[in-house]
């Protein structure tokens, strides 16, 4: 049996919630924020409420988590029906190179052709050359630049 059949990909469970703190602070560490407490809670309750567009998976080999993978349900005016963006991928460094992180792109993948979504897509940095290569290798580069403007309240 491979390493990569160890793995399992399911959805989080509240009780999942001390192994993917300490994930999501260092996926947010990578990328240089530091989102507050009450923005990490809020996300959190959404991953469970049923009203709510977004979701998580996590990877998993027995009880202990490899990994999660964020991803949110939309309109979009591109399609008749709703995209799927992928918004965060985090793979635990002791897991990485066992294709944790194409599971879990794949276990949504495999939800949004379940809700016939039109579009699956997501972004990474421009140094994140690790993460490039395994896109790459599953998915096509639209050669799309994004633009943020901050909104303050």
């Amino acid at each position: 049996m491979t390493a990569q059949a160890l793995v399992s990909v399911r959805e989080l469970e509240q009780s999942d919630f001390p192994q993917w703190s300490p994930y999501w602070d260092q996926y947010q560490a990578f990328y240089k924020v530091e989102l507050s407490k009450a923005t990490t809670e809020l996300t959190w309750a959404r991953f469970f409420d049923p009203a709510e567009p977004v979701h998580c998976a996590v990877a998993t080999d027995g009880e202990r988590i490899l990994g999660f993978v964020h991803f949110v349900f939309h309109r979009s005016t591109w399609g008749r029906n709703d995209f799927c963006y992928l918004e965060d991928l985090y793979v635990c460094p002791n897991a990485r190179g066992r294709q944790v992180g194409k599971q879990l792109i794949e276990y949504v993948q495999g939800q949004a052709r379940e809700k016939q979504c039109d579009r699956l897509y997501w972004h990474t940095q421009e140094t994140n050359q690790t993460a490039q290569r395994l896109y790459d290798w599953i998915a096509e580069k639209p050669g799309v630049i994004e633009y943020r403007m901050a909104l303050p309240a």
